[in-house]
Parts: C-alpha cells; structure tokens; sequence
C-alpha cells in the first residue's frame, strides 16, 4: 500500500501556467482549477493511488515571514492565480481527496508532517512534487519524491546524485547556496559545487571548521569560502533554520481516513466551473 501526497500549490501554479484561461457562468478565471481537477483525476485513475492527500497554501505566508522579513510572500503572485486557491480545494474535496490547507505553515510542512506520520503504516510514501525542499525528507525508497511531469522518482539515491549530498544536509546545502524561489540569499562565495563537497562530507554547517587548513576534503577557493563562512555562519545557520521543514503541523486524520473513496459528483457540479 502506497500514500500518495500531492502538492496543489506547485500543481495549481503549474495547471495556472500550463492551461488555457478559462471564466466560469459567473466570469471568475477558473482555468488553473480546471487544471488542477484534469491532473488530479489522472492521478486519482491510477489503480495504485489508494490512499492520497493534498496540501494547499491558502496564504502565501507562514510563520517563516515572521522570522524573516525577506521570505517569499504573494506579493508577486497574479491576483487572478492567488483567488483560485479557495476553489481549487473545494475541487480537490469534491474529487474526495483529503485537504490540508495551511495558513501558519507551509505545504511543503504539511507534506514532511504527512510523510514522517504515515510512513510505518505504508510501504511507501510518495511526495508527488519536484520541490527541492522535500528531498530533505526522503528516505531511503520508503519516502520518494516523484515529479510528475517529467515522470522521475528520486529516492536517496537520487538525492546525492542530484544534489551531492544526504536528504538531511539539504537544509544546509539551501542555507549556503540560497533558495530564490523562497527568499533565502545563500552565503557569499559559496556555490552549489563547494556545498555538496564540503556538506557531502561534514553533513552539517557547523561541523565544517573555521580553518580551511583542516579541512578533510579539497575544495577549489577554499580560503575564500572559509573566510566567508567564519563571517556569516550565524546567517547560514539562521537560513538552515527557514529552510527545515517542519514536521509538527496539526494533521488529525488517520490512514485510514485517507482511503479515496471517489469523487462526489454533486460537488463537482455544485462548484459550477464550466
């Protein structure tokens, strides 16, 4: 039995960039729902999907916002983008697909909660997303990330040969390189190539001296990314901490409540969206 966890916010924004602008009878830009329901539904025909849950940012803020005043926010998101996001999880309700809808945190939180929670009651968990945050949360083949458009699992395997370091030194690697898509503006002089040679041997920031003399691996500039590291290692261990996912946010259900059990046909017509 496997648990399928699928990430609407990247797969609402995709529908959004991806399918034709479509008006509902009342004229509300409905097109990324539509998407959105079209994606899902495809899903939800694989014989293999029993058990699926999705997670939403209803806002585009978390308590990160709070801690950082840089974090991505939806400032820059299309309004006509950000008002589908009611409508797109009363569609996903509606298929009969479980909707955690985050406001405090972050999808991606949701998703890591999900996947550490269920993860002893199913053989695998799949977190349907290309979202490099998640792959701090792979495990082994139990807990993969699986993008669906290009159709690639990456278990932890593909971890390192991605990123050239372990699932849990992603946090880390993101805090030195930097996340734009979150805000996070990395460290000075540190690139994706060091982070993954240092991080794929000391595994954490703050197991990497301070002299670069001691170092037990051989990184080209290494005096440069060490005096740069000795000047911001609060910052990077700062950023580490924005980009942790969390794994306590409030998720009540059960497995068993996440059984699909199908679509409710009244509430896909009730939503009007043609």
């Amino acid at each position: 039995m496997r648990l399928h966890l699928l990430d609407a916010t990247y797969e609402l924004f995709r529908a959004y960039f991806g399918y034709p602008r479509r008006t509902d009878a009342t004229g509300r830009e409905v097109g990324a729902v539509r998407g959105l329901i079209d994606s899902t539904r495809r899903l939800l025909r694989d014989p293999d999907v029993t058990h699926v849950a999705a997670t939403t940012d209803t806002v585009i803020r978390s308590f990160r916002n709070d801690l950082y005043t840089g974090y991505k926010t939806g400032e820059n998101v299309e309004p006509e983008l950000l008002a589908q996001f009611p409508i797109a999880e009363q569609a996903l309700e509606a298929l009969g697909v479980t909707v955690w809808k985050m406001d405090e945190f972050e999808a991606d939180d949701a998703l890591a909660t999900a996947a550490l929670r269920f993860c002893d009651d199913v053989d695998q968990v799949l977190l349907l997303s290309p979202d490099k945050d998640l792959a701090q949360c792979v495990v082994g083949d139990r807990i993969v990330m699986v993008d669906r458009r290009r159709g690639m699992v990456i278990d932890e395997a593909g971890v390192w040969e991605k990123f050239g370091v372990a699932p849990e030194s992603i946090p880390d690697y993101l805090a030195l390189v930097g996340d734009a898509a979150d805000g996070i503006p990395g460290i000075p002089a540190w690139g994706a190539k060091s982070a993954s040679k240092l991080l794929g041997h000391y595994r954490r920031i703050e197991r990497i001296p301070d002299d670069e003399a001691t170092w037990e691996v051989e990184v080209r500039g290494a005096a440069r990314l060490a005096a740069s590291l000795r000047d911001h290692r609060d910052e990077a261990l700062f950023y580490r901490t924005l980009t942790t996912l969390r794994r306590d946010v409030p998720i009540s259900e059960t497995i068993d409540d996440l059984r699909w059990r199908g679509e409710d046909e009244a509430a896909i017509e009730a939503l009007n969206l043609t």
